[in-house]
């Protein structure tokens, strides 16, 4: 049995932050002086808080771990308004803002020089700009572990971020991407590699068959007419989302994915489905769009399988919408990112339904910008 599903118009509205950077010598100036005052204040708070556990009778092993405070092993003891929480919290913050870099807005071209020198930075934020490239001295951060570069104007990737051991997600939807290069194979530690929207782009290198720790791959809106050699490598692949794309037919291996769980295919051009899905140990959602299905194994719809089937209606305007334009305008760009939002918000709910049927009527997305 299916069940009704509400289709709405939606209306996104946007809206652009952005974040001022001084001049690179007062920055310095700035830095130091914080520096120098926050080592102060944290020894100050770090007293402070050792006296108040103190008076409540929790033991020094507790809140002490090797000079460092052990917040978890201590915030279950004490009231959910207290100012020592409050306290730690703000610590907390504090000093997980010097590892971050953050930088938005339409009027940078490129990264600031003095960002060379922040070596020890852990996670860059860099969106909603103009920047075209990567400068190499990437290679530096050994440190990073997110690499955040949605919605830019990036047309290439230096090959020196391969040498980021430490990189875990790597998110460069929506930029000018045309070809991947083979390094980032070297990452060995990368565990989610979003790729989205970056139109022109249709392979990727063989190398990042070596990505044995990537969970989650997002390559929806570019011209992939398979899937790529190397996904099919990738034998930790939770998440596949290659929606949007060119696909006519599915690769026969694919039940080499032995850990796949979600599969989104919708807005493509196949015509049937291989059995070899059925074979999927642990696929627990299938998303498709069914306008050019003609040929499906029967067990998909079998409710016996624990599969959730979904079959999408795609209006027939958007799924044109990419096809045969060189740049993304603001608004194409605004509408997939809706869309990509809707559907994990609907596949959430899906999955988080106690009773859910393994197939649902079809849904149609008509988005207004």
């Amino acid at each position: 049995m299916g069940h009704q599903v509400i289709i709405f118009d939606f209306s996104a509205i946007r809206g652009l932050w952005e974040i001022r950077v001084k001049k690179h010598k007062e920055k310095q100036k700035q830095e130091k002086e914080r520096i120098a005052h926050s080592a102060l204040e944290k020894i100050r708070q770090e007293w402070d808080i050792m006296l108040d556990c103190k008076r409540k009778g929790i033991p020094q092993a507790a809140y002490l771990n090797n000079g460092f405070i052990d917040t978890n092993s201590i915030l279950d003891k004490l009231e959910k308004n207290s100012p020592l929480i409050k306290k730690i919290a703000l610590l907390n913050d504090k000093e997980r803002s010097k590892f971050i870099f953050q930088l938005s807005g339409e009027h940078w071209t490129e990264l600031p020089d003095w960002l060379k020198e922040k070596t020890y930075l852990k996670e860059w934020h860099v969106n909603n700009t103009k920047i075209s490239s990567i400068p190499s001295y990437i290679a530096l951060f050994q440190e990073l572990k997110i690499l955040e570069l949605s919605s830019n104007q990036i047309t290439d990737l230096p090959v020196e971020i391969g040498c980021l051991k430490n990189l875990k997600e790597l998110n460069v939807s929506f930029n000018r991407l045309k070809t991947i290069p083979p390094e980032l194979g070297n990452c060995e530690n990368l565990e989610k590699l979003d790729l989205s929207g970056n139109l022109e782009l249709m392979e990727l290198p063989f190398e990042l068959s070596n990505l044995k720790q990537v969970s989650f791959v997002d390559v929806s809106t570019n011209k992939f007419f398979s899937i790529p050699i190397c996904v099919l490598r990738m034998s930790n692949l939770q998440w596949l989302d290659i929606s949007n794309n060119g696909l006519r037919d599915l690769p026969q291996d694919i039940d080499r994915l032995e850990k796949l769980q979600t599969l989104l295919l919708q807005k493509n051009k196949l015509t049937y489905l291989p059995q070899a899905l059925v074979n999927l140990p642990k696929l627990s959602l299938l998303v498709v769009s069914s306008e050019d299905l003609v040929q499906m194994p029967t067990a998909i719809c079998n409710s016996s399988t624990g599969l959730k089937f979904i079959s999408l209606k795609d209006n027939p305007l958007e799924t044109t919408s990419f096809q045969g334009i060189e740049e993304i305008t603001e608004s194409d760009r605004d509408r997939e990112l809706f869309e990509k939002e809707f559907m994990k918000a609907y596949i959430m709910d899906i999955q988080e339904r106690e009773i859910v049927p393994c197939y649902t009527t079809k849904v149609s997305l008509s988005i207004q910008i």
